[in-house]
């Protein structure tokens, strides 16, 4: 049994150990694949796994051997699990294995933003707290949460779990789901995209990425909402419209744009965010704790033995 990892690098850059993946197969682990090799590499497979290397359906066409695919993440856009299923592929990936992660994630971005935690660690290193005549120093507005309206979109694990972060701080908490009111947690408030919008000073994404959800905020869903509003977004780049919120922030129609995706990534070097003012980005790292990667590959090994003893767990293709 052939197990062949072809974009290691991202889950575990060598801080962790692949043993757990070696009872099951003869395990060869690339730390990257470009696309002209993909094949090569994979067609002596009997289990391929895969971060973000794409797998389509001409491919999969090309790998009769081939009968499991184990996405080393929760979304599985990368894989045509169509294709796969009708090859007789089980498709399965790592579900909510960076929920904790994540939410802390959103909250390092919002605490950035209403604390200023970034300026002020340059200010002092240039000198300004030390050259201050008063015990302290600051030359921005400072903003408190407590009090705030938190408007979450999507309240899948990471939402719920943002939720209860965000009602400890004393926020308000209100929720665009699906869930009706009977299922959410006690303080939560279900409410319709255009009062979300109106209301929250703080909106965040935990939304998937689908043909809905593209460009859900978009230039007319900047105009509506609150003056001052920051936006959060840890989900997928593509449900901003980078462009109209480039825009929004220049002209300060929102306070600030935290994201740890964007639409392309790496992104090009004139992504008008990079530029953009208030807008704080980080690379894609809010999954990338040690902590979540661990179980992430704790999960990757329990799934693979699961589908070898002939009982698959978290198949997207069923």
């Amino acid at each position: 049994m052939n197990i062949v990892v072809l974009d290691g690098h991202g889950v575990n850059p060598g801080d962790l150990s692949w043993d757990a993946l070696r009872p099951w197969g003869n395990l060869t682990v690339y730390p990257r694949t470009a696309p002209e090799h993909v094949y090569e590499r994979a067609r002596e497979a009997d289990l391929l796994l895969t971060n973000k290397t794409p797998l389509d359906a001409a491919l999969l066409e090309r790998l009769p051997r081939l009968k499991y695919i184990g996405i080393l993440a929760t979304g599985y856009n990368v894989v045509d699990t169509e294709a796969a299923r009708k090859q007789g592929i089980t498709v399965c990936n790592i579900p909510a294995y960076s929920t904790a992660s994540v939410a802390q994630a959103v909250f390092a971005h919002l605490l950035t933003i209403v604390n200023r935690t970034e300026h002020y660690s340059r200010q002092i290193r240039s000198g300004r707290w030390s050259a201050s005549p008063d015990f302290c120093y600051w030359d921005t507005p400072l903003t408190e949460l407590a009090g705030k309206k938190m408007g979450i979109v999507g309240l899948g694990h990471i939402g719920q779990t943002v939720a209860r972060i965000a009602s400890a701080f004393g926020m308000e908490v209100y929720a665009m789901t699906s869930k009706s009111r009977e299922q959410l947690e006690a303080g939560i408030r279900k409410c319709e995209w255009d009062e979300l919008l109106k209301q929250c000073d703080v909106i965040s994404l935990h939304c998937p990425l689908t043909p809905q959800t593209h460009h859900l905020i978009d230039a007319h869903a900047l105009q509506g909402m609150k003056p001052g509003a920051i936006l959060i977004n840890t989900g997928r780049g593509p449900l901003v419209d980078e462009e109209a919120v480039a825009d929004a922030l220049n002209r300060g129609a929102i306070a600030a744009y935290g994201a740890d995706v964007l639409s392309e990534e790496p992104p090009r070097a004139d992504n008008p965010l990079l530029s953009a003012r208030g807008a704080y980005l980080t690379p894609h790292i809010a999954w990338a704790t040690r902590e979540a990667r661990e179980r992430l590959l704790a999960v990757c090994a329990e799934n693979i033995k699961a589908f070898i003893n002939g009982t698959p767990q978290n198949v997207v293709n069923p």
